[in-house]
């Protein structure tokens, strides 16, 4: 089965500045290889045979360098943003002419140093048959996300409006922290009204006020660093040559 996967690519990488002034936050090594190969790898490694990446700052040393690198062996398909970055969700509509929507698709951030098992997450996608599975944990986190057993039921921001549920629950309600990896089914793509630039979970949370079904799938006990800060990065490096 063909199986396309959208990288996360496009983020500016202000907080690692002034390494970022030079590079895209992408290209940033990790144990000497830049981020956006070590997740174009893993993802391939999970049956991924076309590659669809969103860029914005520095897209010409991005495209020369997956050009550098053969495509990773791959069909590649480079979704430009001008200006300012599309977010998540703007960004995934904005390369939808790229996916072939024949089978559920990977999404997956460019800037996680990660050892999640992609391969369950599409496991437990298909078995469960919903719209979007999210690879979830739990980690100390001022944001998350609520989950009953009907799946996603709402969001929580520790440094705004704090627990907002988006219909009633049922059961235990969960919070736990995104992992940065989901597989999405191709109908979710027809669900989005949203334009211009929102995050995913804008459409995540709309839908499943409606009813839809968005499952989180455990991925605790991973290896997870999101190399947004330069400690971050450090501990990233420290694991990677550990």
């Amino acid at each position: 089965m063909s199986r396309d996967a959208f990288i996360l690519a496009a983020g500016l990488g202000t907080r690692l500045r002034p390494l970022t002034d030079e590079m895209p936050k992408c290209l940033v090594e990790v144990g000497g290889v830049p981020m956006l190969e070590r997740t174009a790898r893993r993802l391939i490694a999970a049956g991924a045979d076309r590659l669809i990446i969103n860029v914005c700052p520095f897209a010409d040393e991005i495209e020369r360098f997956i050009d550098d690198n053969n495509g990773f062996g791959v069909d590649v398909r480079v979704s430009r943003e001008e200006g300012d970055p599309l977010e998540t969700g703007g960004g995934l509509l904005a390369a939808r002419e790229h996916l072939r929507e024949e089978a559920p698709f990977l999404i997956h951030n460019a800037d996680v140093f990660t050892d999640l098992d992609l391969g369950s997450l599409l496991e437990a996608h298909a078995a469960s048959g919903a719209l979007v599975t999210l690879a979830m944990m739990e980690r100390p986190s001022t944001r998350g996300l609520l989950f009953d057993e009907g799946g996603l039921a709402g969001r929580a921001n520790d440094d705004a409006d704090g627990e907002v549920f988006v219909r009633s629950t049922a059961g235990p309600v969960r919070r736990l922290a995104f992992a940065c990896a989901h597989v999405v089914s191709p109908a979710f793509l027809d669900s989005v009204t949203e334009r211009g630039r929102f995050g995913i979970f804008v459409p995540y949370l709309r839908l499943a006020e409606a009813g839809a079904r968005i499952l989180p799938h455990r991925v605790d006990g991973c290896t997870w660093v999101d190399i947004g800060r330069p400690e971050q990065l450090a501990q990233a490096n420290e694991i990677a040559t550990g």
